[in-house]
């Protein structure tokens, strides 16, 4: 018997290695696989080999591809670079339908299905929305990151409860408290923040509601006696200019910082300064920077949208998301009051506990098993 049919191998699509959210998702799924003990050996399908880098070798092994994302050859190589494995994982919809085995699929949201400025688009119309049916049916088992996603997964791609499951993410023990004097030194340096700051984390794509955010801070600095910065971390060449003019049009060059990104290991400083983190998004999948800030002990606002309230729990201050007004007096009700701050601060912390890498690992590595038959 060949070593290809004495293994279990699993097969998992790692292109989206180095891209923000995908690639956490990835990046944090092969470490903690690494860390279990699980019958499995991964093949990590990927452009470069640093997907493997510090990954046990005689258990994840590193294959070769060429094929970009959402394009044609892609279906057929990921299918024959996995063809050797009893399964293949894709972390986002665009699985390969020609591959002949076990098939897991991820998906993170179903935005272009839903979202205004994504379900009109010609990629959507041509690529998404056929991809999403045809995927979701082919696939053996699908993970979603959230009950809210599972719930659209299954009203919109008319799939079976059963074959969806919930694996939530988790948060990096790097995200941590600092001493905020000090955070707000290093990112002083770093962004040339020179107040106290709002923060954002997350692409600027319309239902991020960034555009909200920004007419809501203008109120606060126009009708009260805060002196504050807002920090937008996030780049998107697409939407950025027009978040740029509104921050002119409104006055604020000034006191709007945009930050295109920062080094992994100066984020948790970026958090642990900040007056508050605001997630303003119409639609989320998960809301990672929820759970990064409050590990941080930064005070959380967040809409009351999505899976928002699902994450955030009753560790935030909620706001309607398509309200500039409900925005701004949230944001103020948390400045106002220190003790309000120091409440969602503790909360948050024992909220940022109930979600961890490890467990994130172990529900995949159940998945792998239900789809396999074991």
């Amino acid at each position: 018997m060949n070593r290809e049919k004495m293994e279990r191998v699993i097969a998992i699509d790692a292109r989206m290695f180095e891209h923000s959210g995908i690639g956490t998702y990835l990046r944090n799924l092969l470490a903690h696989l690494a860390a279990l003990e699980n019958e499995y050996v991964f093949e990590v399908i990927c452009q470069r080999r640093e997907a493997v880098d510090g990954l046990p070798p005689a258990r994840f092994r590193f294959v070769a591809a060429r094929s970009p994302i959402y394009s044609l050859s892609e279906q057929w190589e990921i299918a024959r670079l996995a063809r050797h494995a009893q399964l293949l994982h894709s972390p986002h919809y665009n699985a390969s339908l020609l591959y002949r085995g076990n098939l897991v699929v991820t998906i993170h949201d179903v935005i272009h299905l839903t979202g205004p400025s994504f379900r009109r688009t010609l990629a959507a119309r041509f690529y998404a929305r056929p991809m999403f049916h045809l995927v979701a049916r082919k696939a053996d088992r699908i993970i979603a990151n959230s009950e809210f996603t599972k719930q659209q997964i299954v009203e919109y791609l008319a799939v079976s409860p059963s074959k969806v499951s919930v694996a939530y993410l988790g948060v990096s023990e790097r995200f941590r408290p600092h001493d905020r004097k000090e955070a707000f030194s290093r990112v002083s340096f770093l962004l040339g923040v020179s107040r106290p700051y709002i923060l954002f984390v997350g692409n600027l794509k319309p239902h991020k509601n960034v555009k909200t955010l920004i007419r809501a801070f203008a109120q606060i600095c126009a009708h009260s006696d805060f002196d504050l910065q807002l920090v937008i971390l996030g780049d998107d060449r697409k939407w950025k200019a027009g978040l740029v003019d509104e921050s002119m049009r409104l006055g604020l060059e000034e006191r709007v910082i945009f930050a295109p990104h920062v080094p992994h290991q100066d984020l948790p400083w970026v958090y642990a300064a900040a007056e508050i983190l605001v997630m303003p998004s119409l639609i989320e999948g998960f809301g990672l920077p929820v759970l990064e800030a409050m590990a941080c002990g930064t005070p959380v606002v967040c809409s009351r949208a999505a899976s928002l309230p699902e994450v955030a729990g009753e560790a935030a201050e909620y706001f309607e998301p398509a309200s500039v007004e409900d925005l701004a007096m949230a944001i103020e009700r948390v400045l106002r009051s220190s003790q309000f701050q120091e409440t969602l601060r503790s909360k948050g912390l024992e909220r940022a506990k109930l979600f961890s890498w490890e467990q994130f690992a172990r529900r995949h590595c159940e998945v792998y098993r239900e789809a396999l038959g074991a």
